[in-house]
């Protein structure tokens, strides 16, 4: 049904725009989408790394006993795999590196897959504006998380009054109440405005403009919905808070502090506009993202140096049902149905299951990048279960 349809929604944004978002993503990234090495295809800015790069020593003692180690899924629970069954050709996964005691002790890639290439980390590029946002509080750019959206964007108050009851942990909670919704896949010609309005967010060339037309479901607050919109507004308040270019502030505060190996790319709606896809367009290399996991584990602290505050860590890694255990635009382990709220571990996560897996109790940092998720179990759950059974 999905693809018969394809041929009507090019017709209808034929004869409604010539520049329809819809058709322009159709022919960047065909029917299935954005993939991991889409970037190639879109316009971008540069996260510049600095002179000084750190790198993971690699462990003596390497963890060769994960490969037989067992693990559940919940579809057969009484069928354990191992850890290559797990990640079988269909899994497409593209590489794998585990980080314990601030080691690599596991690096595995596939096909032509390597630690210097770099690929697209989709939504786990909201996670990375949500540090970022920690350090605009930090460095008295925003007052507090609980500002309303309007302080930064006044603009936004002649459109409509529940703006002003929009505020920035409502952003990063995903509890913005937007009439918006992260829809992929097309059923019927019902799904035309929710799937043309993702398309104007991904493809679009002006995504401020698309900003001010916003409606509202329902008082910011009052539910939680998770959809990329909320995050693309948590950049503009970042931006405009910082007086600073997302890509330029990252680089800044992020990557040049972290000693990231390589320079880092950030999608933008266009050359004019200039604004950055901090909701799921940001693409760097495999260890690269895995810093961003080690600064978690240390609380904020980098070296010896300060980052971001340790409170902004705690109040992303709380194990917290709330918000379906998404909070500050990471997950609890709770939302894979955890219960394990003494030890168990966090994660950020984009789509065909790109993962940064954090867990403070075991010293363990694991990141997974793959072009999609067609295996067996949840990434994020094999993760922790591997952090259950973890040996010393």
């Amino acid at each position: 049904m999905k693809t018969k349809l394809i041929p009507i929604v090019v017709a209808l944004c034929a004869l409604t725009a010539s520049s329809c978002s819809i058709v322009k993503g159709l022919r960047t990234d065909g029917k299935n989408g954005p993939n991991i090495f889409s970037f190639e295809y879109q316009e971008h800015d540069t996260i510049a790394n600095g002179e000084v790069v750190f790198h993971f020593p690699v462990a003596q003692k390497q963890a060769d006993w994960i490969d037989t180690a067992h693990f559940f899924h919940k579809a057969h629970p009484c069928e354990p795999m191992t850890f290559g069954e797990a990640f079988t050709k269909e899994s497409q996964t593209q590489g794998i590196v585990i980080i314990h005691n601030d080691s690599i002790v596991y690096e595995r890639y596939w096909g032509d897959f390597s630690a210097d290439r770099m690929a697209t980390i989709f939504s786990i590029s909201k996670s990375v504006t949500s540090l970022l946002c920690g350090i605009a509080v930090d460095d008295g750019y925003i007052h507090s998380i609980d500002d309303p959206v309007t302080d930064y964007l006044p603009e936004l108050k002649k459109k409509d009054p529940m703006w002003q009851k929009l505020t920035i942990r409502h952003l990063l909670d995903m509890r913005s109440c937007l009439d918006f919704d992260d829809t992929y896949e097309f059923t019927s010609l019902k799904d035309l405005k929710m799937i043309n309005a993702m398309a104007r967010l991904n493809y679009g060339d002006d995504i401020m403009r698309q900003i001010r037309g916003m409606k509202f479901r329902c008082e910011p607050g009052t539910e939680f919905r998770y959809e990329s919109m909320t995050s693309a507004i948590l950049g503009a308040v970042i931006e405009r808070a910082s007086d600073k270019r997302y890509a330029d502030y990252l680089s800044e505060r992020v990557w040049k502090p972290l000693g990231m190996e390589h320079q880092a790319l950030v999608n933008i709606d266009s050359r004019k506009h200039d604004f950055a896809h901090c909701f799921g367009g940001i693409t760097l290399t495999i260890k690269d993202l895995a810093k961003i996991g080690r600064l978690y584990l240390n609380n904020g602290m980098w070296n010896g140096s300060r980052i971001v505050s340790e409170d902004w860590v705690r109040q992303t890694a709380d194990c917290d049902t709330s918000y379906h255990g998404y909070h500050f635009n990471w997950y609890n382990i709770n939302y894979e149905g955890y219960d394990r709220p003494q030890y168990s571990g966090y994660y950020a996560l984009g789509i065909c299951e790109q993962v940064l897996y954090v867990n403070p109790h075991k010293n363990l940092v694991i990141v997974r990048i793959g072009r999609s998720n067609s295996g067996p179990t949840r990434i994020p759950v094999l993760f922790e279960q591997l952090s259950e059974q973890w040996q010393e």
